[in-house]
């Protein structure tokens, strides 16, 4: 994309700046179908007037907001030259990036086009990617981490990039297993005792798991591999007084972990094996009084060598908007009455209606 030199009128501090899509890439991928992306930015961009013209498109306003559009427009095509389309999600992300960078809340290392094509594991006709600046240093702090805590709300990805990044291992021959498991909390831990047949014997709380796994491996090889003992999926009860060598370990749901039970799965750890530890502090499902250990093990191991703790956001929440706005929602709520979920501490059980990531 070229673009004219920024022009300023000193009265009003207006700037104009000119892009030129090259004729290779339709104007449809720029400005997305029935100009839906071109929409996302002038939203975000009210005190600028974006005009185009055959492949030609002019941004006219407050000139520290016009260079942000330019911005935008250079990471949109660095996006588009990969082949990877742009959409309004994607728009709406690189929007906020760069405007985090501007305003000093991220130190800007990563440009919006270096987290949105960051291939992670391509599988069965679609590409997983980080969508989010915390979702890439959370991916990049796995890859350069033994132990890694993913900590954060609902719907941030931190379990379902984990598990491609064990998909991702174990096909790259980095691990010879992967290793999926959670604490059951109330259930009750009778896997091996449910009647059925092995899909229908995978305990409720370990669903989500085999749903993401499902997602990332041909279904047809996912019996095999499990028979096989090359994916394990399995209640936390399970890894008790076992060495975990060649795996890739992800615990998710940690946050309904006792400080015991962290401290045991921490110390199965074997030779060539990372772990991945995910959870949500702020929906605990364990009974009155008893200590989470997600919560306690930060204050442990933070400053340990090789053990990294990635957290997330409402920002970085990848569901549908909303969700967002709702756990934004009940952190005002809660910081302003003292109680934490909506609920006063210490009645009943925090966290109850949301089990899955």
């Amino acid at each position: 994309m070229t673009q004219t030199p920024t022009a300023h009128t000193s009265a009003q501090e207006q700037a104009r700046a000119q892009f030129t899509v090259p004729a290779a890439h339709p104007m449809v991928t720029v400005l997305g179908s029935g100009d839906s992306l071109l929409r996302v930015i002038e939203k975000a961009f009210p005190a600028v007037d974006i005009h185009v013209r055959g492949n030609e498109i002019s941004a006219v306003g407050d000139a520290g907001e016009v260079a942000l559009v330019q911005r935008l427009f250079d990471e949109m095509m660095l996006v588009l030259r990969t082949g990877q389309p742009m959409t309004e999600d994607a728009v709406e992300r690189s929007i906020a990036m760069l405007r985090a960078s501007e305003n000093g809340e991220s130190d800007g290392q990563e440009t919006p086009a270096e987290v949105l094509t960051q291939n992670i594991l391509s599988s069965r006709g679609r590409t997983i990617r980080p969508k989010t600046l915390n979702q890439k240093r959370y991916v990049d702090a796995i890859d350069k981490h033994t132990i890694v805590f993913g900590i954060g709300p609902a719907g941030t990805g931190k379990t379902y990039l984990a598990m491609a990044k064990a998909v991702q291992a174990l096909q790259s021959k980095q691990v010879n297993r992967i290793i999926l498991t959670r604490p059951a909390v109330e259930a009750g831990e009778r896997l091996g005792f449910l009647p059925g047949t092995l899909y229908e014997k995978i305990d409720p709380y370990l669903r989500p798991l085999y749903d993401a796994l499902h997602d990332m491996i041909d279904p047809d090889s996912i019996p095999r591999l499990m028979a096989a003992g090359t994916i394990e999926v399995a209640p936390l009860a399970y890894m008790r007084g076992r060495t975990l060598n060649d795996a890739f370990i992800i615990l998710d749901e940690a946050q309904n972990t006792s400080p015991e039970q962290m401290k045991m799965f921490l110390t199965r750890l074997g030779f060539d094996s990372k772990i991945v530890i995910t959870g949500d502090v702020t929906q605990v499902d364990l009974p009155d009084g008893t200590k989470s250990g997600l919560r306690q093990v930060r204050e442990i191991l933070e400053g340990v060598e090789d053990v990294h703790f990635s957290l997330l956001s409402s920002h970085d929440v990848v569901r549908h908007k909303l969700v967002g706005r709702i756990v934004d929602a009940y952190e005002k709520y809660d910081s302003k009455n003292g109680t934490q979920n909506g609920t006063h501490k210490g009645r009943g059980k925090a966290g109850h209606g949301h089990k899955g990531k």
